[in-house]
């Protein structure tokens, strides 16, 4: 059965094969409802028809690249045109119509966009400012929906409860009972009357309906709260600017006209054109499947919906929404295509095909048992050509009770009651603040033994305040700021640039919002360092008027920086740069002195501000250098920010407190065998004292991410089991680690992850969970399950659910096989004994409906208790010990092992049936120790020597014991029971 089953029924928890999936199907052969047992499954032939549209998709937009390439060489001023604006849209008032925009957009014609007057002419065509964007008035947004659309994507409508009755209603046994119900009511009511011919068949009747009406009530309950699960999915926000003011809104109010402003990590929410920005680099692989990059800029102004900002930011003029663009139609296709089902689903689907195959022959040989009594007792009477009424109700009835043997034998309900459960725990998990996204992650979050966790929002607060400062070689509390002191301390001059740097340097910005209050918009640390330049009194909006921004370079989590280069008054060029503290001032050679003055930074310095760095570190602040240099005549927009001949402004050490209750979450973990590893881009010094706060640090190893990279691979998996801390990590360290985690130490692992570079570790990860305050649509997309509220706690509550559905589906198995088997036994020993079944359909069917639909409600939904967090994952190598690549193959060749032993023991314990001695005597009987000695010997060959053959690997002597003893405990069990008087 097990071989059956891995052979079979083995799926993936994440990414699983086309293939993989459609062989369990076509395995399951005799299924009672096919809707009903495979409604929770990914629909292939939809799936099939998206990746043909992807790659239609990218034969289009190579194409409409090609072309627009030519036309940039051949169009020589303005081309005339044959459009005409539709009279409808000249009446809403605008100058475009749907069609034309989307052709211009998603043709990328440079032609058509050249004639409407580019990006301007046609955010004039719409009626809005590309400066301060639509207005709010509510008849003028009627009016565009009406001409352009709404920004959703066509989906299938919600089936209603009748539907649910109709589908529970394909059960080919319930219907092959329902003609028996109406075959045994003709021919009682022919033969005894109404109502006294009519029992019979009623109660079937009765009880079909019955059996529907719940199983429709519980699949239709269960729809909805998938239904609410996916509109939370769905609640997607992006930055506009309306009545120009910056806005918060839902990606589905969007209309053609609004100006969208988009971020590294953003998902395109509609088709658009580009008004500005820096360094934008476009990822259309979900919408293509094309891995490469694309750079839009002025001369590419084309942007799809459903692309993701790889690099850069940008201002949007959106154009087309909804179905009317290629991912509308796109994403209305995957949807019908559905999630994978869960590898517990699948597994439980090859048990049900099983006991279903079991079930059919009882039901045939009970069947053909209690067919033959009745012949038998006929051809005794000598009667068999000569039949009466009631030995055809007989027959009938025999038929009906085979039919629902075989309702009853076929656990239809095993995997319908993972997803019940599933369903429950997702609805659950939502009010305690984590989404999940795929339905295995619920199952797999119960296994999990490691959890790689970054530190800022996870960990901490995510509240960021700049509470020190080294400005001009000075080191300052600024945490009860007083504005007059602090800049009488330092020159006017350093105190300017500084100003520049917070302001003109930052991917934050700070707007008016709808209530006309001041509001900073950006990352806790850049909201703290423009908290910080406005309380030393700087004008962000003087400072922007007073430079040219002629490039930019966002921070990314590689380079541990980010910069900027101002054209200031007088034409010059100054670049300014800001980042990770010993990366910065490693590309200073001078620094502002106590004076204002621009110095060489010499070794007394360089010790001062390292020295300052590492305090701020080890008092658990994050610290930033901020350094600025000016630039010659020569630089060009296309060349990069240099790296290195700057002036150090200064170092500011920002506070992030830990998240309250992260200490006690954290040993929890450590109790229930979770390891916690902190990995974050941090200074080692700030990394080590935030993680000995949590508890995370206590016994192990902290590395920084380039002395982690640099490791050989002997020495990596050396030092990966005692690593508690990894500093100043790239994205790919995380990725690394986690891989390494999983394959060669098979740990069940997840990470967390908000940025677009954490994308590739939320994909490898067992399960990989993304912030949903802090986190990128980019992190989400990749993520099993979104933690709403950033907080490491909420991360312990989803390994306490994922448990809690293990545990509720291992009752419900246990529950249902039991009855399974005694119904099966119960009917097809009395058939075989005394040529009837003592259970009728009637009394099959409620039995069938308190194991199926009932049992399933009662048992699968029950919420978890916080004893679940005192035991080990739910793995067997924990239990052993086991660990490293071969702990897979070990732990089966134990549970083998410890098989075989069992049956051994238990045909010793089988030679007296109502003796507790089962060894006196037992030399006496050569053949039995012969049998017994041979099948002992031939064990330790199979384990020891045919690895190869049959999938085994030796043993230790101590895990050879772990199964004797496992074999033997069976005997002291069986001797109670002998004890127990029938």
């Amino acid at each position: 059965m097990d071989s059956f089953l891995s052979n079979n029924f083995d799926v993936k928890p994440k990414h699983a094969s086309d293939e993989a999936l459609g062989k369990w199907r076509q395995v399951c052969g005799f299924v009672k409802n096919p809707k009903r047992r495979f409604r929770f499954t990914a629909n292939l032939s939809k799936r099939y028809e998206a990746a043909a549209m992807r790659r239609t998709n990218q034969e289009k937009l190579r194409i409409a690249v090609l072309v627009s390439k030519a036309a940039f060489q051949f169009i020589s001023g303005v081309q005339p045109s044959d459009y005409v604006v539709p009279e409808e849209v000249k009446a809403a008032g605008f100058q475009l119509c749907a069609d034309e925009l989307g052709s211009i957009v998603e043709g990328h014609d440079v032609k058509k966009l050249r004639f409407h007057g580019g990006v301007q002419g046609i955010a004039g065509k719409l009626c809005t400012s590309t400066a301060k964007g639509l207005t709010s008035d509510a008849g003028l947004l009627n009016k565009r929906q009406e001409i352009y659309g709404i920004n959703k994507f066509a989906e299938a409508e919600a089936k209603g409860f009748w539907v649910f009755v109709w589908e529970a209603l394909q059960d080919m046994t319930l219907m092959i009972l329902g003609m028996c119900a109406i075959v045994s009511l003709a021919v009682g009511i022919a033969m005894e009357g109404w109502p006294d011919g009519a029992h019979d068949g009623l109660g079937i009747v009765a009880s079909i309906l019955l059996v529907v009406f719940v199983t429709a009530t519980s699949d239709y309950r269960q729809s909805l709260q998938f239904k609410d699960l996916d509109k939370e999915k769905k609640k997607i926000t992006i930055q506009v600017t309306r009545n120009d003011c910056r806005q918060k809104m839902s990606i589905y109010d969007l209309l053609p006209g609004d100006i969208v402003h988009l971020n590294i990590g953003d998902q395109v929410p509609a088709d658009g054109l580009f008004v500005s920005g820096f360094s934008v680099l476009i990822d259309e692989s979900s919408l293509t499947g094309e891995s490469e990059p694309v750079f839009v800029n002025d001369k590419n102004p084309f942007m799809l919906s459903g692309t993701k900002l790889q690099d850069g930011s940008c201002k949007m003029l959106v154009t087309t929404v909804g179905m009317r663009t290629q991912w509308g139609k796109l994403m209305a296709t995957l949807s019908e295509g559905g999630d994978d089902e869960t590898p517990l689903q699948v597994k439980l689907n090859g048990v049900a095909t099983i006991i279903g195959k079991v079930g059919l022959f009882f039901a045939v040989v009970t069947f053909g048992v209690m067919v033959q009594g009745l012949l038998v007792n006929k051809v005794q009477e000598g009667t068999i050509w000569s039949w009466s009424g009631d030995e055809l109700l007989n027959l009938l009835e025999f038929f009906a009770v085979a039919v629902t043997i075989v309702v009853v034998a076929v656990p239809e309900g095993l995997p319908l009651a993972v997803t019940l459960s599933l369903a429950f725990a997702m609805k659950k998990m939502m009010n305690d603040k984590a989404l999940v996204r795929h339905l295995a992650a619920c199952e797999t979050m119960g296994s999990a033994t490691s959890i790689c966790s970054d530190k800022t929002g996870t960990l901490t607060t995510n509240r960021m305040t700049v509470v020190k400062s080294c400005i001009c070689m000075n080191v300052k509390e600024v945490s009860n700021l007083d504005k007059a002191s602090f800049c009488s301390e330092i020159p006017e001059s350093a105190v300017k640039i500084l100003l520049q740097s917070i302001f003109l340097n930052s991917g934050g910005e700070i707007v008016t919002g709808k209530d006309g209050k001041r509001e900073i918009l950006g990352t806790p640390t850049e909201t703290a360092l423009l908290e910080f330049g406005l309380s030393l009194g700087g004008d962000p909006q003087a400072e922007r008027q007073a430079s040219k921004t002629v490039k930019v370079e966002p921070f990314n989590s590689t380079k541990k920086r980010m910069g900027v280069v101002l054209e200031v008054p007088g034409g010059s060029l100054r670049a300014h740069t800001k980042g990770a503290s010993e990366i910065v001032l490693a590309g200073c050679d001078k620094v502002i002195n106590s004076n204002g003055e621009v110095v060489p930074l010499d070794e007394k310095s360089i010790s001062h501000l390292t020295d300052t760095i590492n305090q701020f570190a080890n008092e658990a602040l994050r610290t930033l250098c901020l350094g600025y240099m000016e630039l010659e005549k020569g630089f060009s927009p296309e060349s990069a920010i240099p790296v290195s001949g700057y002036t150090c402004i200064g170092i500011v050490g920002i506070k992030d407190p830990v998240r309250p209750g992260v200490k006690e979450s954290v040993a929890t973990c450590r109790t229930a065998g979770i390891m916690v590893r902190m990995v974050t881009g941090d200074n080692i010094n700030t990394a080590k004292a935030i993680a000995r706060e949590c508890g995370i640090l206590t016994d192990g190893v902290a590395v920084e991410g380039p002395v982690f990279r640099e490791l050989s691979q002997e020495e990596m998996l050396d030092l990966i089991p005692k690593i508690q801390v990894i500093a100043r990590s790239s994205p790919m360290d995380k990725h690394t680690l986690v891989k390494q985690l999983r394959t060669t130490f098979d740990e069940v692992v997840a990470v967390t992850g908000d940025g677009t570079n954490d994308a590739p570790a939320l994909h490898e990860a067992d399960i990989g969970l993304a912030m949903g305050i802090a986190g990128t649509e980019v992190a989400k997309e990749s993520a099993d399950v979104i933690i709403l509220d950033d907080n490491f706690t909420t991360i312990l509550t989803v390994a306490k659910w994922g448990r809690s559905v293990y545990i509720n589906i291992q009752k419900f198995v246990q529950f249902q096989l039991t009855v399974n088997i005694v119904a099966l036994i119960v009917n097809f020993s009395s058939a075989c004994l005394t040529g009837s079944a003592p259970l009728t359909a009637v009394q099959l069917l409620w039995v069938n409906m308190i194991m199926d639909t009932l049992g399933a409600l009662a048992l699968a939904t029950e919420p978890p208790t916080d004893d679940l967090m005192k035991r080990s994952p739910a793995r067997g190598k924990e239990l052993f010990n086991l660990e490293g690549p071969n702990s897979t193959l070990i732990l089966n060749t134990l549970i083998f092992n410890s098989f075989v032993f069992c049956q051994v023991f238990n045909e010793i314990s089988s030679r007296k049936m109502d003796e507790i001695d089962v060894f006196s005597g037992i030399l006496n009987n050569y053949v039995f120790v012969a049998v017994l000695g041979c099948t002992a010997v031939f064990q330790v060959v199979i384990i020891e020597f045919l690895g190869t053959f049959a999938s085994t690997t030796p043993l230790t002597c101590a895990q050879w014991c772990v199964s004797v003893l496992i074999g033997f405990i069976g005997m002291p069990i069986a001797a109670g029971l002998k004890m127990v008087p029938v």
